[in-house]
């Protein structure tokens, strides 16, 4: 078999910002041990996030161009429109200016205090959106997914038994829905099987409980359900995406990811009255409901965007991309989330640096350490990101403390990938050094966005 090329030719070029060392151990001491307080200049590869990161199509340029910003009834929306119905088969379209506008508006008006949200496992905004509405967000990832170097297929996907039991204790009228998200982001970007999402959905219909999918990745997971669900090895991406949507009530997007936009989302629904609604609480946050708070050439993007990412060229080499990085960090000893996730490769701080208590926050540590040594931006999903207090003021620390790598799309090359890994396993080596870290100034919601740090020596 030959080596699996980028599925793209590079027409634009951006230069890269070099900086030394000692450099960035002052630049870090300055933005207080929080990578998201860097300027983006002072980063050579930038693996913060991979939401509205990537690289745009010239289809996508020239799709811009098109864009027609009229305020109301642009024929932009209606592409837009056209292109989301027919992937999701849902008939009430909203755009938003990005997946956490979506939720806002979703979980303002199905949630509030006495309301449970169960998902899989709900990333950082999605929990934040649902406990501001007053609702408690519950996650129940599948045992496998709770030992992250242990591989399994489907790691991303939701403990079926451990549904049914929270649908007893808590009441099923008291559950405002549940979220299935497609990858598990917080999980280390494992997917979700088709069994398992209709399992979910099975359980969900016969409670009564409206089923919705988190779908910021969802081109991603139908292609693991291609390579790793036999039902479905002859099928196409799309009609494997096509069938994921069927099982859902309604869902939430941010194009940030699998659509390749720099900036959008949208909520689709199947419920008319609760679209009505929706679209009320669009008007005053968001915008009119033709173009929710995004330019039109923005909601071309995306319509074309969402076409383009279910090549299955671009997916294959997408996924073998994050296989390639996880290979050699396993070649080197370096404990990483296996098998690889869709858009970011995970490494286990618990394990990396098991000289550094929980309550010291070694995600974080491991994510300076990244910086300092090789100018590498990432992010602790750990419990930097979803720890809680006690009520004596003791951390409650999160399930998994990782750190993770999210390659934008069509962005790096394997010479920057290579870069990455030569990284990492030069600070595994070195690991001992490292030292734990201390919060000394934090928000009580989506801190890790904020917090400042100190190391502690």
């Amino acid at each position: 078999m030959h080596t699996i090329i980028e599925p793209f030719r590079i027409k634009a070029v951006e230069p890269i910002h070099f900086t030394t060392r000692e450099q960035r151990e002052l630049l870090l001491k300055e933005a207080h041990y929080n990578t998201f307080l860097l300027k983006s200049d002072d980063v050579l590869i930038d693996l913060l996030t991979d939401s509205g990161t990537s690289a745009m199509s010239s289809d996508q340029w020239a799709g811009i161009m098109r864009g027609d910003e009229s305020y109301a009834g642009s024929p932009s929306f209606f592409r837009f429109e056209a292109v989301v119905k027919e992937l999701t088969g849902m008939p009430f379209i909203i755009p938003t200016h990005q997946g956490r506008a979506s939720e806002k508006i979703l979980f303002s008006i199905t949630g509030g205090k006495g309301k449970v949200f169960i998902s899989n496992t709900l990333f950082d905004t999605t929990r934040a959106n649902i406990e501001f509405s007053g609702a408690e967000g519950i996650d129940l990832v599948c045992e496998e997914g709770k030992h992250p170097t242990i591989p399994a297929p489907f790691k991303g996907n939701m403990d079926v038994e451990a549904l049914e039991r929270t649908i007893q204790e808590k009441g099923k009228e008291h559950i405002a829905m549940v979220i299935m998200t497609v990858t598990n982001n917080s999980g280390g970007g494992q997917p979700v099987s088709m069994g398992n999402i209709r399992s979910v959905k099975a359980i969900c219909a016969q409670n009564g409980i409206p089923f919705y999918i988190d779908a910021c990745r969802f081109a991603e997971n139908a292609y693991f359900i291609k390579i790793r669900e036999e039902e479905f090895a002859d099928k196409s991406v799309e009609s494997i995406a096509q069938e994921m949507f069927s099982y859902a009530d309604g869902c939430t997007m941010s194009a940030k990811k699998d659509a390749f936009a720099n900036i959008g989302g949208f909520l689709a629904l199947h419920d008319k009255d609760l679209a009505q609604q929706c679209r009320n609480l669009l008007v005053i946050t968001e915008g009119f409901p033709t173009y929710g708070g995004l330019a039109g050439r923005d909601l071309e993007a995306i319509a074309i965007g969402l076409r383009e990412v279910l090549d299955e060229h671009y997916l294959q080499y997408r996924i073998r991309s994050m296989e390639y990085l996880t290979e050699k960090l396993i070649k080197a000893g370096v404990p990483v989330m296996q098998p690889a996730g869709g858009h970011a490769v995970y490494l286990d701080a618990k394990q990396f640096l098991d000289h550094i208590p929980v309550e010291q926050y070694p995600g974080q540590a491991l994510v300076c350490a990244l910086y300092i040594t090789g100018g590498v931006r990432c992010v602790e999903i750990g419990s930097l990101m979803f720890g809680k207090y006690d009520d004596a003021g003791k951390l409650v620390p999160a399930t998994l403390e990782l750190v993770r790598l999210a390659i934008p799309r069509r962005v790096y090359t394997q010479s920057h990938i290579d870069y990455v890994a030569e990284v990492i396993i030069e600070v595994y080596k070195n690991r001992k050094a490292i030292p734990g870290i201390r919060i000394v100034e934090e928000a009580p919601l989506l801190r890790h966005f904020t917090a400042k740090m100190e190391l502690i020596r």
